[in-house]
């Protein structure tokens, strides 16, 4: 079946993980994706292991379902290819900086005039009318500058700290994705394309700050701020007699749950600290605490059992290597495995989401750069002749 976004065609000018994480997400939900690769490759082809040059893991996971054309941007003809693709696109999306897009030619207006229909997408580090317009950012800045690192501070031990993923990236790579699919929306209903900004610092401040402002919603403020229960240095993994356990003891009826399934009945009948969600709120560190000494007497299995029995939610907590041999992820066939033409049998995630009346097909492999780089100027009207001079010029490059 096609996808939901079957026939939308995107032009990824983006590199590293927060873009191609966007687009990524649009290759799963149907879109013709074609990635648009410096003569030198993204960077993210040479992280992690690889089998070939330029052909790393990260880069294998987060480019499935697209197409690559190596073209040099900063050449004459590689710009005039690039607008010529874009007259055939409904989408743009880069997270080259906006002065570097200019420099090129390549700003909005530009494209505009090839194509006025067009979704311009542009990931930016910062909103462009601050001061900070003109920085680089990178995910480990973004944790910083928005309360990650210090938030982890405040919770743990006091150094602060990344989440070891890139947490920024890909939530405004999500984020991007959401805004061009309302940008599209309205291009079907009116007609015309638009400029379509996501700023990174501006995204994460609103998704952490949507658990931490607390009392500052108030003018003036009611506390300083920060949800406890998220701050709490025993909000972690429960240690078992064994290893580790995560459960989530969270309203009422859980409470009741659980009080009853560990002999706990005076708890709820008597301690005021713990009588009501509210309570437990505000007594969250000592609720923790009290946890983590009860969770030590059993082991993981057992209190498995006794949760699952309790109908309280409940989960090992799992590693690089069980993951693997997780029932759920088995039973639902999340890894799969593919034959990639020049890396081999690969493993790959399936796609979460599910479309009950469009449910996209089968993904092509993670590319090679440059891989379909004369495909894309044939589907581009380029004649044969012309793609040999721009392949011999340098402006564009093939595989190998």
């Amino acid at each position: 079946m096609p996808g939901p976004l079957a026939g939308i065609r995107v032009l990824d000018l983006t590199t590293v993980l927060v873009g191609p994480y966007c687009t990524q997400l649009l290759a799963e939900m149907g879109a013709e994706v074609t990635k648009v690769e410096p003569p030198e490759g993204d960077v993210v082809r040479l992280i992690g292991p690889e089998r070939h040059p330029g052909m790393g893991g990260m880069f294998l996971t987060i480019n499935r379902g697209k197409r690559s054309i190596a073209l040099d941007l900063k050449r004459p003809e590689g710009r005039e290819v690039l607008l010529r693709l874009a007259r055939g696109a409904d989408v743009l999306v880069t997270n080259i900086r906006p002065k570097a897009m200019a420099r090129l030619g390549l700003d909005y207006e530009a494209v505009r005039q090839a194509n006025p229909r067009i979704v311009y997408a542009a990931v930016l580090g910062y909103g462009q009318d601050g001061p900070y317009a003109p920085k680089p950012a990178y995910d480990d800045l973004m944790q910083g500058a928005a309360l990650i690192a210090g938030l982890f501070a405040r919770a743990t031990d006091g150094e602060p700290r990344y989440a070891p993923l890139a947490m920024a990236d890909r939530i405004t790579g999500l984020m991007m994705a959401n805004a061009i699919n309302a940008a599209l929306l309205w291009r079907e209903r009116h007609g015309e394309g638009q400029l379509v900004e996501v700023p990174m610092f501006e995204t994460m401040l609103t998704f952490v700050l949507g658990d931490h402002l607390g009392g500052k919603v108030y003018d003036p403020p009611l506390d300083g701020g920060g949800y406890q229960r998220h701050l709490s240095p025993d909000r972690k993994p429960y240690r078992t007699r064994d290893g580790y356990i995560c459960t989530m003891i969270y309203n009422d009826r859980q409470w009741r749950n659980f009080c009853k399934a560990v002999g706990w009945p005076d708890l709820v009948s008597e301690d005021p600290r713990f009588a009501s969600h509210a309570t437990r709120t505000r007594h969250i560190d000592e609720i923790l605490a009290l946890l983590s000494d009860l969770f030590l007497t059993r082991t993981t299995a057992e209190w498995m059992e006794i949760l699952e029995q309790a109908d309280l939610p409940v989960t090992p907590v799992h590693t690089l290597d069980s993951i693997f041999d997780d029932p759920h992820v088995r039973a639902t066939g999340f890894f799969e495995t593919e034959e990639h033409p020049t890396e081999g049998r690969l493993r790959r995630m399936a796609v979460p989401m599910r479309f009950s009346a469009s449910t996209p097909g089968e993904r092509r492999p993670a590319p090679r750069l440059g891989e379909q780089s004369a495909e894309i100027l044939r589907e581009a009207g380029y004649a044969e002749a012309e793609i040999a001079a721009l392949l011999a010029g340098g402006a564009v490059r093939g595989p190998g």
